[in-house]
């Protein structure tokens, strides 16, 4: 269970004794895109008694028009206070629930439905889902007017440090403010491709670290601008180089103990952890589109850029969707690697929850695991080893969820809807578009 950590008391102090001038009130629409209501200190007593209006028809996924009021439940466990400056004073923020007029919670709110597939967790006898974040992000050059351009502020690789990765005093910086933020951050380094970075910081439980998330993205993207840079969370922003994902670690427990390791099986992994793995992997093609939500998602995901393609599972190589880490005792955990950076964390977080949980409701064993390159299989072996592709493209995603009832009500049928009725129309927009390859292609040989 949560423990509270501020009071209003707390907070009252905190705002007199750090000059605090304005309050931002954080909540994540159904596309994750954070959004954000600013007031002066002034408001704190509404603030704090659960009083700020939202107009809900304007925000993606939300309400109609005619049901539009909405109210901001802050929760005080997210108190913050924006290490940057600013001419008019300082800046603090709460991340909010979402509620109706009336009060109940707001069934379209992802993270007020991340709470309930807590609840559901906490019912099955658990008491945490502890999810450590592995966020990458590529770094862009800005023209003259402040607007992103597609040149790369470095031409470094994997774990390369200056001269040759100019990104390293942004990436230090970004560090620095986390920490201010109370993050323990637990590496930071560059990625495989030029431009990009990957820095990763301490596992929380599923609320938490779903927070920590959309906090660290609002970081990354303030801290590269002071840089001159900016910051994408992009899956694929260029051809040719690997993509950004944003690994998943996840571990469950109860009390102290973590159900995902058995120090007297062989390979030091539970039957609950067998069983919450299959979970995963029966419904890993069903998650595909909470998982990977644009269309840009799909470039990421193509064999020779060591993005995940196929669903299986391995204790010793990365080509699978799932990798069980080495670490045993409490750091036993699974991996799933498929996620990329645009995801809602809410709702993947919660699917992932879910379905492990059916999972362990089944009592099914997963597959054997694989422990050869997937990769130089053919199409008739990975069959023979039930070894199924992901799907290829946001349309074939969002046909899979359809088709997944574990999946769906993870999501509960407002978000189901709201979700789907998105995702459809991104793909719409994009099968009307004509790209620089098409007229490359066609527009001289026919």
């Amino acid at each position: 269970m949560t423990t509270q950590k501020y009071t209003e008391q707390d907070i009252r102090q905190m705002v007199q004794d750090n000059q605090v001038e304005f309050l931002r009130l954080m909540f994540t629409d159904i596309n994750g895109i954070i959004k954000n209501v600013e007031v002066p200190i002034d408001q704190l007593d509404k603030v704090l008694a659960n009083k700020v209006t939202l107009d809900g028809s304007s925000i993606d996924g939300f309400v109609r028009i005619e049901e539009s009021d909405m109210l901001l439940y802050p929760d005080l466990n997210t108190w913050l206070i924006f290490p940057w400056g600013s001419e008019h004073g300082k800046v603090a923020r709460l991340i909010c629930d979402i509620h109706m007029a009336d009060g109940t919670e707001f069934a379209g709110d992802p993270r007020n439905n991340l709470r309930r597939i807590v609840r559901e967790m906490q019912d099955a006898g658990f008491t945490s889902f502890n999810i450590g974040p592995e966020p990458e992000f590529f770094l862009f050059k800005m023209d003259d007017k402040g607007q992103p351009t597609l040149n790369l502020n470095d031409n470094g690789g994997y774990f390369d440090f200056e001269p040759v990765d100019l990104g390293e005093n942004c990436r230090r910086d970004i560090v620095l403010e986390l920490e201010k933020m109370g993050f323990e951050v637990e590496a930071s380094h560059h990625e495989v491709a030029p431009g990009q970075h990957e820095i990763d910081f301490k596992y929380a439980d599923a609320i938490e670290a779903a927070d920590n998330i959309q906090t660290f993205k609002v970081v990354v993207k303030t801290v590269a601008r002071k840089h001159g840079l900016h910051a994408t969370f992009m899956p694929k922003p260029l051809e040719g180089i690997n993509g950004s994902g944003m690994h998943v670690n996840m571990s469950l427990f109860k009390n102290k103990d973590n159900v995902f390791y058995d120090q007297n099986t062989k390979n030091g992994l539970s039957q609950t952890s067998m069983y919450f793995l299959a979970g995963l992997l029966d419904h890993a093609i069903g998650m595909t589109a909470i998982n990977n939500p644009t269309v840009n998602s799909y470039k990421r995901l193509v064999p020779g850029f060591e993005a995940p393609v196929y669903v299986a599972w391995s204790g010793k190589n990365r080509s699978p969707l799932i990798r069980v880490p080495s670490a045993r005792g409490a750091g036993t955990r699974l991996e799933m690697r498929s996620v990329d950076p645009t995801a809602n964390p809410y709702l993947t977080i919660a699917a992932i929850l879910h379905s492990g949980l059916e999972g362990i409701k089944a009592a099914q064993l997963p597959v054997a695991p694989v422990n050869r390159n997937i990769y130089t299989m053919d199409e008739t072996e990975r069959h023979q080893n039930k070894i199924y592709d992901l799907p290829a493209t946001l349309h074939n995603a969002i046909q899979a969820l359809k088709q997944d009832d574990v999946v769906r009500k993870s999501m509960g049928e407002h978000l189901y809807k709201s979700f789907i009725d998105s995702r459809e129309l991104e793909w719409a927009a994009y099968c009307q578009t004509v790209s620089q390859w098409e007229r490359d292609q066609y527009l001289k040989r026919f």
